[in-house]
């Protein structure tokens, strides 16, 4: 059984930013896909002494930052409809705004950004990024007024307002907030740093976590 586990946690793209590590690959794979669903460092690192590898915790934090620094954007995709969305999050104590747009169809993540405001510059901003980043060219986006509709027509996307269908960012901001504020209510850091986090959550939501409403499948599976 915990081969399966190490097996399934192992991700090959990761393998240059595991060079001159002590500690299989595998586990320490599989330490930061537990980080990542929720366990906290010590938790992590008490689960390892149980399948008998005894690290500290700090060397737990080191790897969890380290394959954050690796974790590619997420895949390219071609959707037909889109739902974007911000919310409020706190950094060393300060509101900053983020930003996320969901693949309605795959449940995928398509991306994620931090502002320091919110309104329509930073929503085209983000709709901007996505744009570079996947095919829009048929999709429909999903919003609820803020200014998207402005910013939507500055770039010359299409979309409309929607208050049923979109509920699924407001989700995912739900299973992201579930996971956050189970061991702190502000993130202590550089936007950098917390942007790195997002980045490896994501990741982990769109390869690693199976949705039920997608027959155990995970985003990524689905998508391709």
């Amino acid at each position: 059984m915990l081969a399966d586990l190490l097996s399934e946690s192992y991700a090959a793209e990761f393998d240059e930013s595991w060079e001159r590590e002590r500690t299989a690959t595998p586990v320490r794979a599989f330490a930061v896909r537990l980080h990542a669903t929720g366990c906290s460092l010590r938790e992590t690192q008490e689960i390892l002494r149980l399948l008998g590898v005894e690290r500290p915790h700090q060397a737990i934090w080191h790897w969890v930052h380290r394959i954050a620094d690796s974790v590619p954007d997420p895949p390219t995709a071609k959707p037909s409809r889109v739902a974007v969305d911000e919310t409020a999050v706190r950094i060393n104590g300060n509101r900053s705004w983020m930003y996320a747009a969901i693949d309605l169809d795959t449940k995928l993540i398509l991306d994620v950004a931090l502002f320091g405001r919110r309104g329509t510059d930073p929503a085209a901003a983000f709709l901007h990024g996505l744009t570079e980043k996947h095919d829009l060219s048929e999709a429909e986006f999903l919003v609820d007024g803020a200014g998207y509709l402005t910013a939507l027509s500055r770039l010359g996307l299409s979309g409309h307002l929607d208050y049923v269908d979109r509920n699924h960012i407001e989700k995912w901001f739900h299973t992201l907030k579930m996971r956050i504020d189970r061991f702190h209510n502000s993130w202590v850091g550089s936007r950098a740093s917390v942007r790195e986090w997002l980045e490896q959550f994501v990741h982990y939501y769109n390869t690693q976590r199976p949705h039920q409403s997608l027959n155990g499948q995970t985003p990524a599976e689905v998508l391709n």
